[in-house]
């Protein structure tokens, strides 16, 4: 078994720590004067706070690149969306927890243990909020943990979202003075407090770009040079860099099937252990029967190995070349072939070749992110890994400098810019640099338009924003749920309406040699199947309108969900809606923007 600091739920019930809602926890309790008086104490509590707030998803399922035959609800919107009456992502313990363990701060004698966890506890304070406000915008504030005399703070309305934006920057930058410098792949430092300041800045800087400043007191511009700020300061004085042995057909793939995060880009990531019952589903997702798939609109925005646009090729679309599975897949940006099933495909560590599986897959873009060797899953538990899940990777902060830079209104974005931040995830995988002056000359068609991309980008730096979100879609696919805030933030919710199409066929009751290795992989028929197929399909044979929709009758792009809706409400869905039961007990808070309730608001 490896052996790693594995971060678990400890006991804590004996001094008191709650993790019921914040409108319900007993407010007579004893007080915690008897703990909290070392260190070892302090980490104990403080170790259940990444348990509770790392809890992913870590798949990106709920998006428009990466899905299911199943779409979840928050997919398919419109009527299927609904208040709950409780939980939603309106739970409140872990912020008890965390300023109870702030509370008691003076038990210890000691000043250096004191400090390290105050800036342990309001890390997580600051994290605790940011998955709060952009779930639901405005939100109470609380610094301390209430007493039975302040019980009326229990029913106060929404702090704005600009106030408790700025306690969560005091939080994060005392975080950043105060963590320790050395690297621990499995606890938070002051690397990790930058990237994660990075990430929320730019966040909230996008957020107030595209979706309007409201009266705030500091624009889009002030949280985005916080973000930059972050970010530079992570990108050139951390330990830490674009993890690289040299051989781009396989570093990007390698640094998530790697068992131990790899700690050169890694800052903190998730630790797992079979034998400990803490396993996930990465591998299952990518080889399992749940037809978990990329789509078309994703595998498109991919380049070409020489900085090109597939979709600027004649023929793009469908029809003739760049149209079929062989000729789509090659030749493309090297993360594509380590994210998903091309031709020339094999498991690692093994010889078989593979492509697209549609009973795994149902676009058959297949993932292969994650993946991992059948040499280190134990025999008859495939379905269950256990290997590191990244939480932050310098990858991000890297994206989050370039896109800040470039949203920005009061400088000027610059080729060095460009140079510090893209250029080294492009230049893992052997790709070209990104060129400023080019990209702004000519903006992207294809990543501009509004049945593919985002078509709400205005301004002198169009072109560098789009082909900053292509590489940010590219290289953070599949990771955490970015790709759903992404859009959030952008104000770009209509992408999810965009057609989910997968693989293209010309034509049916014929076979198809995904590969070109001689063999027909996949024989899709109407009505009978022919009666020598074992010896003419070796792999999937579908049937039109039973296992497998075209988006044409007899020929067109795989389409799963050609019966299933998925839509978004720009006048609702940015943001989530406040439980029922939560509005019925405190009277003071309203509800989010057109979310209907029981409750009259």
């Amino acid at each position: 078994m490896k052996i790693k600091n594995i971060l678990y739920i400890t006991a804590v019930a004996a001094f008191g720590i709650s993790a019921c809602s914040l409108d319900k926890f007993p407010l007579d309790k004893e007080t915690s004067d008897s703990y909290f008086k070392d260190a070892p104490q302090f980490e104990n509590v403080s170790n259940t706070f990444y348990a509770d707030l790392f809890k992913g998803p870590f798949f990106d399922e709920e998006s428009d690149i990466c899905f299911k035959t199943n779409l979840p609800m928050k997919i398919r919107g419109g009527k299927l969306r609904v208040v709950p009456s409780s939980g939603g992502g309106w739970d409140w313990g872990t912020l008890r927890d965390i300023n109870n363990m702030l509370d008691n701060l003076g038990n210890c004698a000691d000043e250096s243990v004191r400090a390290e966890y105050e800036a342990v506890g309001r890390f997580f304070r600051a994290y605790f909020y940011f998955l709060k406000v952009r779930d639901f915008g405005d939100v109470p504030w609380y610094d301390h943990e209430l007493s039975v005399k302040e019980h009326n703070e229990l029913y106060k309305a929404r702090d704005s979202r600009d106030y408790v934006m700025g306690k969560m920057l005091e939080d994060i930058d005392f975080a950043v003075a105060h963590l320790s410098t050395e690297k621990n792949l499995y606890k938070i430092s002051k690397w990790t407090a930058l990237a994660f300041k990075s990430r929320f800045c730019l966040f909230e800087g996008t957020w107030r770009n595209y979706h309007g400043n409201d009266g705030a007191e500091h624009d889009g511009n002030y949280w985005l040079a916080q973000a930059a700020s972050a970010a530079k300061e992570f990108i050139t004085t951390s330990p830490y860099k674009i993890y690289s042995t040299g051989k781009p057909a396989e570093d990007y793939m390698m640094l998530f099937a790697s068992q131990v995060a790899n700690s050169d880009e890694v800052i903190l990531a998730k630790a797992y252990s079979y034998s400990l019952g803490l396993s996930h589903f990465a591998t299952y997702n990518t080889f399992g029967q749940n037809q978990f798939a990329f789509n078309k609109k994703f595998v498109d925005s991919y380049l070409m190995a020489d900085g090109t646009e597939i979709t600027a090729n004649a023929g793009w679309g469908g029809k003739g070349f760049f149209g079929e599975y062989y000729e789509k897949m090659t030749g493309r940006d090297p993360r594509l072939a380590q994210t998903m099933r091309c031709p020339g495909y094999h498991r690692i560590d093994a010889d078989s070749l593979m492509v697209g599986d549609f009973n795994t897959s149902c676009t058959g873009y297949q993932v292969v992110k994650y993946a991992q060797s059948n040499n280190v899953l134990e025999t008859g538990r495939w379905m269950a890994t256990d290997n590191d899940m990244p939480i932050f990777r310098a990858a991000e902060v890297y994206l989050n400098y370039a896109e800040a830079m470039a949203e920005r209104t009061d400088v000027n974005i610059t080729q060095d810019d460009i140079d510090l931040s893209i250029k080294p995830l492009r230049d893992r995988v052997g790709m070209p640099n990104l060129k400023l002056a080019d990209a702004n000359d000519s903006p992207s068609a294809y990543m501009s338009s509004a049945e593919y991309g985002y078509s709400n980008v205005k301004g002198a730096n169009k072109g560098v924003i789009l082909e900053i979100r292509r590489e940010r879609t590219i290289e953070l696919a599949e990771e955490g749920d970015f790709r759903w805030y992404d859009l959030m933030r952008w104000k770009a919710g209509k992408c999810i309406e965009q057609n989910f199409y997968g693989m293209y066929f010309p034509g049916v009751d014929r076979g198809f040699d995904l590969d070109h290795d001689g063999q027909n992989e996949v024989w899709i028929y109407t009505k009978e199947k022919p009666a020598d197929l074992d010896e003419k399909v070796t792999y999937n044979v579908l049937q039109v309108g039973k296992t497998i929709t075209l988006s044409g009758k007899t020929n067109g792009y795989v389409d799963p969900h050609q019966k299933t809706q998925h839509v978004f409400d720009e006048s609702r869905d940015y943001l989530m809606p406040l439980p029922s039961e939560d509005l019925a007990l405190n009277k003071n808070l309203k509800q989010n923007p057109n979310w209907g309730t029981k409750k009259k608001q």
